[in-house]
């Protein structure tokens, strides 16, 4: 068994591969009759025993530290200035039909569902797009129908401003988003810088960001204050069309206050877009000195 055997070398614990059907045949071949059962005895007075994988925290980025300040602080002054600080996130898509949707709910019998959740049988996806606004209090979810990209993140952003945030900051300039490293709002993608662009000159704010380091992404606000309320609420729920998506959003409420709106978007949103580098010289982007891939400053276009 050494050459099957893993262990944790604090503890002492081991475990093997290996089943204990296996192993009684392998000893039988040894001339060793014993039953599975006899082996599962020997093995826990061995210090076996049966475990599940377990995550590995990998080595921390060496700027993780100095980004997680520099979001505090930017967080902290752009608070103090009353202009707003929104977190934005795409949540996992859905299919809508009749499918399982994980969770529990109170019931007198079992929801029936799709024994499979084949993307042939859906009526569409869901592809969710949501943004936080933490001085506020206050979600919103953007459902598209097509694909997470970059385009669609701003188009989210830019009608969360002129649906909402222009009404709540009526006097603000300044708009810091916090967001991840990696999806439709990148730090490295080129098309969502380029989609900021467009949305700054349009509505004249002065957009600040600052994304979360690799591998922090259960940090960002959103995910724990508006994420997770949300799987609460419809937990158990089959998510059978855009309309009871956009209800079980839109009900989303905490004793604390959240309150979420909900906003469907049809149109298209291809992939594959790129903004030429031309296009991506010409950004109004001055980078911090602090992880100056992860913080940026852009401003309008026309703006001094």
């Amino acid at each position: 068994m050494e050459h099957d055997t893993a262990g944790d070398p604090i503890s002492g614990l081991k475990w093997t591969s290996k089943t204990t059907g296996k192993i009684a045949a392998q000893l039988k071949r040894l001339r060793i009759h014993v039953s599975p059962r006899t082996v599962a005895h020997l093995l826990h007075k061995l210090r076996f025993s049966r475990r599940v994988n377990r995550k590995k925290i990998g080595p921390k980025h060496p700027l993780r530290e100095a980004q997680f300040n520099h979001i505090g602080k930017l967080r902290k002054r752009f608070r103090s200035q009353g202009d707003p600080v929104i977190s934005v996130d795409a949540k996992k898509r859905e299919l809508v039909g009749n499918f399982k949707n994980a969770g529990t709910k109170w019931d007198r019998t079992p929801t029936l569902v799709n024994d499979h959740d084949f993307r042939s049988q859906a009526d569409g996806i869901a592809v969710l797009y949501g943004i936080y606004d933490l001085q506020a209090n206050r979600g919103s979810m953007f459902v598209g129908v097509d694909h997470d990209t970059s385009a669609f993140a701003v188009a989210s952003i830019r009608t969360w401003w002129k649906s909402e945030g222009r009404q709540r900051y009526p006097h603000q300039k300044h708009l810091l988003i916090l967001a991840d490293t990696g999806g439709s709002n990148s730090a490295k993608c080129g098309a969502w810088r380029d989609q900021l662009q467009r949305f700054c000159d349009d509505s004249g704010l002065s957009l600040t960001v600052a994304h979360y380091p690799t591998g922090a992404s259960k940090y960002n606000p959103i995910e724990r204050r508006l994420f997770s309320m949300i799987s609460k609420n419809w937990a158990g729920e089959p998510l059978r069309s855009y309309e009871k998506i956009l209800k079980l959003l839109r009900t989303t409420a905490t004793k604390t206050g959240l309150k979420v709106r909900a906003y469907l978007n049809r149109r298209k949103y291809p992939v594959g877009i790129k903004p030429d580098a031309e296009r991506l010289r010409q950004l109004r982007l001055t980078r911090h000195k602090v992880a100056p891939k992860w913080n940026y400053t852009i401003v309008p276009t026309n703006g001094k």
